[in-house]
């Protein structure tokens, strides 16, 4: 799809920034938008409609991110869509991501 010029919304937890930089490797980092979705611990245990959360705070779910493994924030997203506490100049409003994907992809 990239060799394409196709533009793919995709969502993942990338909890390394490792990971990340190899996406931005494979896709080409004039391509590649990171937004970063800054939501509390609480709330994504809040939001967890299959309790996965609740299953890792027991152990049955080794390595998960945020309770038994670590999630490496993004040092400088495109994007930061942040929780209320936490202002930010550049944030991921209903206006600013189609306007960021158009400069970015033409």
């Amino acid at each position: 799809m990239n060799d394409a010029g196709l533009i793919v919304v995709t969502a993942f937890i990338s909890p390394y920034r490792a990971d990340r930089e190899m996406a931005r490797e494979i896709i080409g980092a004039e391509r590649f938008v990171e937004v970063f979705l800054d939501a509390s611990l609480e709330v994504c245990e809040g939001r967890d409609p299959k309790g996965l959360y609740k299953k890792a705070r027991r152990g049955e779910i080794p390595e998960f991110t945020g309770v038994s493994a670590p999630y490496e924030t993004p040092q400088a997203p495109a994007a930061h869509a942040c929780r209320p506490e936490r202002k930010r100049r550049r944030h991921a409003s209903s206006g600013y991501l189609p306007n960021l994907l158009a400069r970015r992809c033409r």
